[in-house]
This record gives structure tokens, sequence and C-alpha cells, in this order.
């Protein structure tokens, strides 16, 4: 029997590790920042939802939201901090470890 606190399951984020913003999280990983819309319908999510979500992401510090506007219409983007982004990869390191079966 391992001692407590050993398993990978003890290194997982449970800000991260919620559904939504675990989609959130990831999708913001591949660009340097995304509109608001465009993480929305890939994660597939009402506006209300999302930006509960990302508020809760933004309060860890995980994700940075920038407000400006294209032309007269205001727009919204969401960009991964670099804290986030540690984040990410050692929950995804926890993960691969619980997935592997390894202690």
């Amino acid at each position: 029997m391992s001692a407590p606190g050993r398993h990978a399951r003890h290194r997982l984020d449970e800000t991260i590790h919620a559904p939504v913003r675990f989609s959130i999280v990831t999708t913001l990983a591949g660009s340097d920042e995304v509109e608001f819309s465009a993480v929305r319908d890939t994660v597939e999510v009402s506006d209300s939802v999302l930006s509960r979500q990302v508020s809760t992401l933004e309060a860890a510090g995980y994700v940075k939201v920038r407000k400006g506007y294209v032309g007269k219409r205001p727009r919204t983007w969401l960009s991964l901090t670099a804290a986030g982004r540690r984040a990410l990869t050692a929950h995804l390191d926890a993960l691969r470890e619980i997935a592997g079966g390894r202690p």
C-alpha cells in the first residue's frame, strides 16, 4: 500500500478538472488568444455558462480576459496565462499517470 497522498489523483487540479473548464483550458492551450465566441462554439456552451467558468479560471489566475473593439463592436478575448499552462501540464501529467496505472 502506498503512502497517503502519493496517488496521482491528489495532483489533479480541481479548478481545471471540471469538464467545461477543462475544455476551455485545453482550447486556449492551442493559441495565444481566442475570441470568446470561438471558445463558446468550440466548447458548445452558452455565453452565460462560459462567462461563469471563465470567471472561475480567471480568479485562479489561469485565464486572462481582454476586452476591446473590432470596429464599433465590443469583443472579448481569452488567453491562458503562464500559471494556467503550468497547471494544465501538471494536470495532464497526473491524468496520464492515472491512466497508465502507475503509482
